[in-house]
């Protein structure tokens, strides 16, 4: 499985180096890949009966508990099949669709390591790797939303959807953190029976207030879906990809996962529903006031992300096999209508509602397969979604409290959906394009075969339902819902008050659509509203920490060496000196130190004369002689308490800096010679502190105890174990290895800078 992913992600690459080595009427090849992942995948469906789930493990840092370990099972296998199916359509669709775009290279890259992290994401068993892939998710879609990088609100909306998701990363790794720490581990597998441990725990309320924060924000959960409608800068292809089987699922998946061990019948649970609930609503009732077709897609997706998340907190049997239906359902029908929009923006070159009419007899082949697309979304019956939404009905009606009020709440959902369906997939292949019109093309077969495709098994599942049902669904299900159920799809249930509530929703659906036109002529009205709106919220914030980063800068990191200088060392005197005289009391003996001998008296002497001309001098050459001259000094203290390696160290550093100071002197910029009084005083009290507190810091050094232990093993082991008799060098050459590796490097990259400084000189100097 491994191999798998790995091969994904090299193929992407390839598809990327060597893009200008191949025509773009090769692209349409390139299906071929994702498509013989999903036949692989597909050989998984045989163990899967038996079996119920395959795990595969390779080892990576098992000493931290974090490995690759994969699990193939109804739900991951869901997951993988839409990924790779869907995936291999949309690859086919996009090159004819993007043939004219002049990196189309760099999109099928983007494309296929964002179809790699999904597939991580969506089979990994380990909380670690997971979280990876995760990450990996939000980093590809950035680039396909904004892959029209000269567009500025395609990098907004891109920056806008990384933002808002890695923020729901981080909080999402932390809660998995916590997981593990309370039950060592971060198998997922393992945590099946860790349940009751965590769902115990004191942490348990924080666990679920950080998974919920990154699920919700992948998956464009009320107040954090305003992501979503700007994503639709992004082209259609992508759209289509993303936010109808892949990137929005992701948190959809970490829910329906995590349902077993998470799932406590209350907290878990009615969070999922006020949200889910919120969110459904919401999104269906934006949808019919657009006059976008990707902004009416957009909203009706929010939609149905809040469906599945309103069923996984229902949290009956009823309602996990509806969502894992609704899955697959979903997936379908949006994937469709994403690319019959594309094909409509392709050939009239707008998506604009009231100006797409009259394409039925243009392209008839699409027009049926849009409107199979619609009355699959309205829960027509034949089509895949009257089978789903029966069971989101089903779902609600046994719902111990409250079953007729959330029942009410999921018909008025699907009423507007069924609305929005009609908007998208069919309206725009109604009516008579005038005769003085520009003459339409047909779609190539590039475009139109993906959409065929997908309607026809929008009807086969439909009509055949048990092909879903045995083939996958009753596996995804089985995943989430621990215990086993006699529950299975059919297409015809009776004459009972579900079928009602669907005849209900299919025929105020119409008659809404019928009168549409005037609510979306609402649209100016409803834009009122958005001063409160989550996305103006979060925006008014961003503005507000962007004027606060800047203040923040400017006081710390203003540019200027000195004010660096000062802050570390006033941060190290305060936090040093509060910790050192609120601990233990401050025990300072001098009865055990030496007399001042003469010589060192007179090397005091030369050090304290020779920093006073440093200070006052308005000289540079002879700032640089007293720095010297200070250096020297140390090194004979050096040498006097019996340090020769030091004094020689010291002796050549100071040597080279004044030599270095002298030979670069007429470069340096002219010499600050006028320094306020205040600044002086500032300065000198800084100094004084921190010398002082130094001072103290050795005095009590010495008369506390000595701990020889590491001394002692490093004087033992030098030689045995790094073969070296100099003890000072083998602790910085092996035992502190990486620390002089990343010394070395911090300073290659200084001298990488100091000669990029002195070349950009020349080059200034040049063209004066």
């Amino acid at each position: 499985m491994l191999g798998i992913l790995i091969s994904v992600f090299i193929f992407g690459f390839l598809i990327l180096f060597s893009g200008n080595y191949i025509h773009t009427k090769y692209y349409k090849f390139t299906a071929l890949f994702p498509l013989l992942l999903f036949v692989y995948f597909s050989y998984f469906l045989y163990p899967i009966h038996w079996e119920q789930e395959i795990i595969i493990s390779y080892k990576w840092i098992p000493s931290l508990g974090v490995n690759f370990d994969f699990k193939i099972d109804g739900l991951s296998l869901l997951f993988a099949l839409l990924i790779t199916g869907i995936g291999s359509l949309i690859y086919f669709y996009a090159s004819y669709y993007l043939k004219k775009y002049p990196y189309l290279s760099r999109f099928y890259c983007y494309l296929t390591l964002f179809m790699g992290a999904m597939l991580g994401l969506v089979l990994s068993d380990n909380l670690i790797t997971i979280f990876m892939f995760w990450e990996l998710t939000s980093i590809t879609s950035f680039f396909l939303i904004g892959f029209n990088n000269e567009d500025e609100s395609s990098r907004k909306s891109a920056l806008t959807a990384l933002g808002v998701t890695g923020l729901g990363g981080f909080l999402l790794l932390s809660g998995f953190l916590i997981i593990a720490n309370i039950t060592g581990t971060f198998s997922i597998n393992e945590l099946l029976n860790s349940s009751e441990l965590i769902q115990n725990h004191s942490w348990f309320p924080l666990i679920l207030v950080f998974i919920f924060a990154g699920a919700f924000t992948k998956s464009a959960q009320f107040p954090f879906h305003f992501w979503l409608p700007g994503a639709m800068q992004a082209p259609t292809p992508v759209s289509a990809y993303l936010h109808s089987a892949t990137m929005v699922k992701a948190g959809i998946y970490i829910l329906a996962r995590l349902t077993p061990v998470l799932s406590d019948g209350f907290i878990w649970n009615y969070t999922l529903m006020i949200v889910g609930g919120m969110t459904m609503f919401f999104g269906a009732f934006h949808s019919i006031f657009r006059s976008d077709m990707k902004s009416v897609l957009a909203y009706s997706t929010i939609s149905a992300l809040g469906i599945i998340v309103f069923l996984l907190g229902l949290g009956n049997e009823y309602a996990l096999y509806a969502a894992m239906t609704f899955i697959l359902v979903h997936a379908l029908y949006k994937a469709t209508l994403f690319l019959v929009t594309g094909i409509v923006d392709h050939t009239l070159h707008t998506r604009d509602l009231s100006q797409v009419y009259g394409l039925g007899k243009i392209m008839p082949v699409v027009a049926i397969a849009s409107a199979v697309a619609a009355l699959s979304s309205a829960g027509i019956p034949l089509t895949f979604g009257f089978i789903s939404k029966d069971l989101i009905y089903e779902s609600t009606l046994h719902f111990p409290k409250w079953g007729m009020y959330l029942t009410i709440f999921a018909v008025a959902t699907n009423v507007l959906l069924a609305c929005s369906g009609f908007i998208v997939g069919i309206k725009p292949f109604l009516g008579k394009r005038a005769e003085t019109e520009t003459e339409i093309k047909k779609p190539k077969i590039y475009l139109w075969l993906p959409v065929v495709i997908l309607s026809t098994l929008t009807l086969l599942f439909g009509i055949f339902p048990f092909i879903a049902d045995k083939g996958i669904l009753t596996f995804a299900f089985q995943s989430v819902n621990a215990k086993p159920s006699g529950l299975y799809l059919k297409i015809w249930h009776g004459f009972n008050f579900v079928l009602l509530l669907s005849g209900i929703t299919i025929v105020l659906g119409l008659i809404l659509f019928l009168f549409n036109k005037y609510f979306r002529k609402a649209e100016n009205s409803i834009e009122k509203f958005n001063k409160v709106s989550p996305q103006n919220i979060v925006e008014f914030l961003g503005d507000k920490f962007r004027i606060f980063a800047f203040i923040y800068t400017r006081f710390l990191h203003n540019g200027y060496l000195r004010n660096y200088i000062i802050m570390m060392i006033l941060f190290i005197t305060l936090l040093v000196g509060y910790r050192l005289f609120t601990t233990t009391p401050i025990r300072i003996n001098t009865d055990d130190l030496t007399g001042l001998r003469m010589y060192e008296i007179t090397i005091f002497v030369i050090i304290v004369v020779s920093i006073y001309f440093t200070l006052r001098t308005t000289s540079r050459l002879t700032a640089i002689a007293g720095m010297g001259v200070i250096g020297y000094g140390i090194c004979l203290i050096f040498v006097f308490y019996g340090a020769p390696d030091l004094a020689m160290t010291q002796f050549t550093i100071d040597t080279l800096t004044v030599v270095l100071f002298v030979l670069v002197l007429f470069k340096l910029p002219s010499f600050l010679t006028f320094r306020s009084r205040k600044i002086q005083l500032r300065d000198a009290s800084i100094s004084i502190g921190f010398g002082a507190l130094i001072m103290i810091i050795t005095l009590q050094a010495l008369i506390s105890p000595a701990d020889m232990e590491v001394s002692n093993f490093y004087a033992e082991n030098a030689y045995k174990l790094a073969k070296g008799k100099n003890v000072v060098n083998v602790i910085l050459v092996d035992f502190r290895g990486f620390d002089t590796l990343i010394e070395t490097i911090v300073l290659s990259i200084a001298a990488l800078g100091v000669y990029g400084l002195l070349k950009y000189r020349g080059i200034n100097e040049e063209a004066d």
